[in-house]
């Protein structure tokens, strides 16, 4: 078993890969910590050591860096220094020895602890090919794996061989699936079919049981994947309720409409929002089903854009006096720390309207301004922390629910994963504890 002793510097050259490496992303440095790691052989065994880099604040080229974690390939704990793991605000690494802290922090040890093997970053690794070099690996294209875990995945591989088939292919996903790999060792006309849609199955992640199923019934992968989504998306969206009953409850129909129609569950939901504000008739099938979705998605929102703005002045002036009102109260659920992303709320319908035109979405043009004022759920702006005033990220969030509805970029495209990261791990639990301090002062 590896101990404190086994522990050694960082070689020059790996060190010197992390550090191209973190200036590709942080070309500018950055205050906020990352983590990268490095294959290396310790007693026989190979092991993967975690290291966490970061810039002295304000000084870009004073780059920082410490040796946080060791994990060997088949231990079932590891090594960890003054780094911490919390449920809610995630790995917190202690600068002490770095000239950083005044004090050190008190899981700071000048020793390595024993811990338990979960307690892993999961961070990119510069030198994955140092894996090749071990006998029973050497087919394993390890150098190839795209996801996380490659410890998991040579795992899987020393039972699963056939594991390298799915990796070689770019399906680093599957390959740690061993309902996929038994099969792909069973059956030769799968590994066919896994040829002939690897294109499309490397396009986007899709579900373990999609797979199968679509292999079986010799179904349109896409098709499945977003009929799968569309059904989660519903479960997690309140809207979505009423609209299915306008289809009869007849959820197939819904899902079969919207992705025939090349459109997803937000975009149709602003527009049957439009719709209701406009009054028109939704029992239509011209209205609730048009042939052309994204023209009179279009039209619809223009109009009601235009029956909006056209509101009688002293109701517009005491409508921005309430929503003023709200953004008041909600302040505290801003967030602007120590993170590469701060979090501002809407302050005025105008900047929906803004934000909405800079970023190509609904937020501006539907009744998000109604829901903030009724305190029914509330708009908030993520702002890259280097670009604080440019569009970037809007996250609508529920006050009943205390849960994050909607989180989109520019033309309702999926946020990047860190920004997805900071929001449900660091901006939501946060503002969830401001939410219960306002709601236990009112």
């Amino acid at each position: 078993m590896i101990t404190e002793k086994d522990i050694r510097p960082i070689p020059n050259y790996i060190l010197q890969r992390i550090k191209k490496r973190d200036n590709l992303v942080y070309p500018n440095g950055d205050s906020q910590r990352r983590f990268y790691a490095y294959l290396t052989k310790y007693g026989g065994e190979l092991v993967k050591v975690t290291v966490a880099v970061k810039n002295r604040r304000n000084k870009t080229r004073d780059w920082l860096y410490k040796q946080v974690a060791v994990h060997c390939v088949h231990s079932d704990i590891c090594l960890i220094k003054d780094m911490v793991c919390y449920y809610i605000a995630g790995y917190v690494v202690g600068w002490f020895e770095q000239g950083l802290q005044k004090y050190p922090k008190w899981f700071e040890k000048s020793f390595w602890l024993q811990d338990y093997n979960s307690i892993d970053p999961l961070a990119p690794i510069v030198n994955a090919e140092y894996a090749l070099k071990f006998p029973k690996y050497k087919y394993s294209a390890a150098d190839k794996y795209k996801d996380n875990d490659l410890f998991r995945y040579l795992r899987i591989y020393e039972e699963y061989p056939q594991a390298e088939y799915l990796v070689k292919l770019g399906l680093s996903y599957l390959a740690t699936s061993k309902i996929i790999l038994k099969k792909v060792g069973s059956d030769r006309n799968f590994r066919k079919w896994l040829i002939q849609n690897s294109e499309e199955l490397k396009r986007r992640k899709h579900f373990i049981y999609i797979v199968t199923r679509s292999y079986k019934e010799k179904a349109s992968l896409s098709y499945a994947q977003s009929y799968e989504e569309l059904k989660k998306a519903c479960k997690k969206n309140y809207r979505a309720k009423s609209v299915i009953e306008l289809f009869g409850g007849d959820k197939s129909r819904f899902f079969d409409y919207i992705i025939r129609q090349d459109t997803n569950l937000a975009t149709y939901l602003d527009y049957y929002e439009a719709c209701e504000y406009l009054q028109l008739d939704m029992t239509d099938s011209k209205h609730l089903t048009p042939i052309d979705f994204k023209r009179w998605h279009d039209i619809r929102i223009d109009e009601y854009r235009t029956s909006k703005a056209l509101k009688d002045a002293e109701e517009r002036k005491e409508m921005y006096a309430k929503f003023a009102s709200v953004a008041e109260k909600y302040l505290p659920l801003q967030r602007n720390k120590d993170d590469a992303f701060v979090v501002v709320i809407a302050r005025s319908p105008q900047d929906l309207i803004r934000e909405g035109d800079a970023l190509d979405h609904c937020v501006g043009r539907m009744n998000y301004d109604q829901r903030f004022i009724r305190e029914e759920s509330l708009i908030f702006f993520v702002r890259d922390k280097q670009s604080p005033d440019v569009p970037f990220v809007t996250v609508e969030y529920s006050l009943q629910n205390k849960k994050v509805l909607q989180c989109y970029g520019e033309h309702d495209h999926k946020p990047k994963d860190s920004v997805l990261e900071f929001v449900n791990k660091k901006w939501l639990p946060f503002a969830n504890r401001q939410l219960k301090k306002i709601q236990a002062a009112a």
